[in-house]
């Protein structure tokens, strides 16, 4: 039987998660999630364990609502192409296994510019700071790791009232964990 840990960015998004549920904070951007989730997997025994990154997310695209688990994270703020340029890999791009089909942009960028949106929009269809850092983090550890996010926003100038957005969020995302660790 599986051990599952939550992990969020946020604890407002963490807020409707079951108690008895293991839950890690990472606070906000990549490195502050990759730092939080591997000293999170190397104190604990990860052979039967699931790292489930619940968050919210922005938009990429019109018409897109509700709750997502995407199948790629793109870490859409290295210069990918500089990189392979000089011979090395990036590894820009990670696959979930599991996902529904949507690629999820993950970047140290709180995405409040429409030009922004639209440009990440023509690789992705949503967007958040967190999940790039989670995956990686659970790659290199060999851990599963389902990502589960639900759309708060836009990715446009309407961001900025995320803070008055994440508490419906929270709720459709407690109530996935809750069925999915039963």
């Amino acid at each position: 039987m599986s051990e599952y840990l939550v992990v969020c960015a946020v604890a407002g998004e963490a807020r409707y998660v079951p108690a008895g549920v293991p839950l890690v904070v990472t606070g906000v951007g990549k490195t502050p999630a990759a730092v939080a989730v591997s000293r999170a997997l190397a104190e604990r025994d990860t052979s039967d364990l699931v790292v489930l990154n619940v968050g919210t997310t922005g938009a990429l695209r019109d018409g897109l609502s509700g709750l997502f688990l995407p199948s790629t994270v793109i870490n859409h703020d290295v210069n990918a192409e500089a990189v392979r340029a000089i011979g090395l890999d990036p590894q820009d791009e990670l696959h979930i296994e599991g996902g529904d089909g949507t690629v999820l942009a993950s970047g140290d960028v709180f995405v409040t510019d429409s030009l922004v949106r639209q440009r990440l929009a023509e690789r992705a269809h949503l967007v958040d700071m967190e999940a790039y850092g989670v995956v990686y983090a659970c790659r290199e550890y060999g851990v599963p790791v389902r990502v589960v996010k639900h759309v708060s926003d836009s990715a446009d100038e309407a961001a900025l009232d995320w803070p008055a957005l994440v508490d419906a969020s929270a709720k459709v995302l407690g109530e996935w964990v809750s069925n999915y660790v039963r």
